[in-house]
């Protein structure tokens, strides 16, 4: 009877545990999203919760999809601070490859990507991924293109949408993302 006691303590504590974590986490990070070209899953909370995000729709097939170069340098400049882009493939635009082993090649072997890519999802309208719908209700700002960005802070308060013609290279842009670490 002791044992079956403790157990039931062990999960209570587990659960309120949990519960209290999951409370703690963005609603907008409150998602397990697959991989790329994987089946493996991150849950978004436990793997980025209290980083300065960017999260970004890409596409494999657009004029912006140059932007990679940018996005992986940013990554790579300020990952030690804990930044991370997010790179979401969508072909709402119609510019993504159907094969996800294409995207992840050209990713990873034309860009050098090395940010997290996760599963194409749909990020307008109707279908959209439920985290893209938090986004927009976050910032009145659907993405109307491929590439569109959105700066979420450590807290996961402040959400700024940028268009897709914003470069992550862009100095005004480069001083948002500095200006977010230096407050956290």
């Amino acid at each position: 009877m002791k044992a079956k006691g403790y157990l039931t303590a062990v999960l209570a504590l587990s659960f309120f545990t949990c519960t209290g974590y999951a409370s703690e986490c963005p609603s907008v990070l409150k998602f397990m999203k697959r991989k790329l070209n994987s089946q493996d899953t991150v849950n978004l909370c436990t793997e980025y919760g209290g980083k300065t995000l960017l999260i970004v729709n890409t596409a494999s097939y657009c004029g912006y999809t140059p932007q990679f170069e940018g996005l992986e340098a940013l990554y790579s400049d300020y990952k030690d601070r804990d930044f991370v882009v997010l790179g979401f493939p969508s072909h709402d635009f119609n510019q993504e490859d159907s094969d996800e082993g294409k995207t992840a090649e050209l990713c990873e072997l034309t860009y050098g990507v090395k940010f997290p890519m996760f599963e194409p999802i749909s990020v307008k309208g109707d279908d959209a991924d439920p985290m893209y719908r938090m986004l927009k209700a976050s910032t009145g700002k659907a993405p109307s293109w491929n590439f569109n960005k959105y700066l979420i802070d450590s807290a996961g308060e402040k959400i700024i949408h940028y268009p897709s013609s914003t470069k992550p290279t862009d100095p005004a842009f480069v001083a948002a993302v500095e200006a977010l670490l230096k407050s956290e």
